[in-house]
């Protein structure tokens, strides 16, 4: 479907038993990557990586947990020697007013969609400074810009705070050969917006305010992240990028 060459790389795609983090597997492996398949469920990250053709493993590890990510990289390296790209997808997106929201809620939410970026993007630019050469592609959302989502203000924070760790990121990394940009979607149809898809009025307005009159579908996400992590962005880090329909326009 992608006429991308990624013939030889290792790839990691956190979140990958699922909904976007799965089909990235599907298109970095489709596109002669091997990939290492994390997902916090076993179950799910054995059956995307059983899926994929080619050499792909799975990897079962909380990336919230900086000693896990520490140990799934070495485990990693053993299987592959290399390293050349990491995709942080993993997230959550828990719903909750501030008023009502834990304090369980809101650290859990950091933790899985921004302190996690934090430690992979640590693991993994360690290996890729050695080679002189990498690309990390961070999952972030149309959220992170200013966009209203009631009920979601742990999500909009730590959304924003992947964009603004990206191009800290990219500034810092670009000495040592290693891309850094974010991928912005707007609603996809994945499970994780199921809830929201459900409600007619809201899908309503929702639709209302894309100019191409549909929500995103995965391989819409893929087919930039493939680009991304190709030789075709070379001169492309730091960017925060929105695959929404036109929904965001900045």
């Amino acid at each position: 479907m992608f006429s991308v060459k990624l013939n030889g790389k290792v790839a990691l795609v956190t979140g990958a038993g699922r909904g976007i983090g799965k089909a990235i597997a599907q298109g970095l492996a489709d596109c002669g990557a091997r990939v290492a398949v994390n997902d916090i469920d076993p179950k799910t990250a054995g059956l995307t990586a059983s899926l994929l053709p080619g050499a792909a493993k799975s990897y079962s590890a909380d990336v919230s947990d900086a000693a896990a990510v520490e140990t799934m990289i070495d485990r990693i390296m053993d299987d592959f020697e290399r390293l050349d790209i990491l995709i942080n997808n993993a997230g959550i997106e828990p719903h909750a007013s501030i008023l009502e929201m834990t304090d369980e809620q809101w650290r859990m939410t950091l933790d899985v969609n921004l302190s996690a970026a934090f430690y992979t993007s640590r693991a993994a630019g360690r290996i890729m400074r050695e080679r002189g050469e990498g690309v990390i592609v961070n999952i972030a959302s149309i959220a992170g810009h200013n966009i209203p989502l009631r009920n979601r203000s742990s999500y909009v924070a730590s959304k924003a705070g992947l964009i603004g760790f990206t191009r800290e990121c990219a500034r810092e990394f670009a000495a040592y050969g290693i891309r850094v940009n974010a991928v912005c979607p707007g609603v996809i149809e994945t499970e994780m917006t199921q809830n929201l898809r459900q409600n007619p009025e809201q899908m309503a307005k929702w639709l209302a305010d894309i100019p191409q009159g549909r929500l995103g579908q995965p391989d819409d996400v893929v087919g930039l992240v493939l680009f991304l992590c190709s030789d075709a962005s070379r001169y492309l880090t730091g960017q925060a990028i929105n695959v929404d329909g036109g929904k965001v326009m900045l």
